[in-house]
């Protein structure tokens, strides 16, 4: 276990392309985000921190875990970078001394927790601002942040992620693959193919 690192998982959406809360989808014997939150505790992070939202008070009395901090984001609605304020504001106030973050979401069904260690082992090792996942042509989250980027990423607004903050500091930037990160779950479409491929 790593004290230098916390997890926030940015869980707070409506899923309003879905027509139904992301979170609460079943998947390999659980929900999505019981999933994500099972990977993450089994990582080397110190802590686990998941931001709700949209449908919180159906969710959280479902998950009972004493080593998780659920936070509430009430600007939900405002979008992603709402979440990522409300995440870091809750680590920086209850675990200030945490290093580096790692920004995780639910609805990518194959993140597990090798993927995590290997992510916040290659920002210990390496010193970099961030280390990231390559997926689809892209670099995106799951993705660890040294603490230099917290003031940039609680100044993100509106339904922006991270994604501007790892393209602006590619100069400081290493990636673990993850090809399976580009397969995430916005429509009933997408959760429909996912367990097409699971049954196979």
């Amino acid at each position: 276990m790593s004290d230098r690192c916390a997890i926030i998982i940015l869980a707070a959406g409506s899923s309003s392309r879905l027509g139904k809360p992301k979170q609460t989808l079943l998947f390999k014997q659980s929900t999505l985000l019981e999933h994500c939150i099972g990977e993450a505790l089994q990582s080397i992070a110190a802590h686990v921190i998941v931001v709700l939202g949209a449908d919180a008070a159906t969710i959280q009395p479902s998950i009972q875990d004493t080593k998780l901090s659920f936070v509430i984001n009430e600007h939900w609605q405002e979008g992603m970078a709402s979440s990522i304020r409300c995440g870091l504001q809750y680590l920086l106030k209850k675990h200030s001394s945490v290093q580096t973050a790692l920004l995780m979401v639910c609805d990518q069904p194959y993140i597990n927790t090798a993927l995590l260690d290997k992510l916040v082992t290659l920002q210990a090792e390496t010193g970099f601002d961030i280390v990231a996942s390559s997926y689809g042509g892209t670099k995106g989250i799951p993705a660890v942040f040294g603490k230099q980027l917290f003031p940039e990423l609680l100044q993100l607004k509106g339904d922006t992620g991270a994604k501007k903050i790892i393209m602006n500091h590619a100069d400081s930037l290493a990636v673990v693959d993850f090809a399976r990160g580009a397969i995430d779950i916005d429509t009933e479409e997408d959760y429909k193919l996912i367990q097409k491929q699971e049954k196979n």
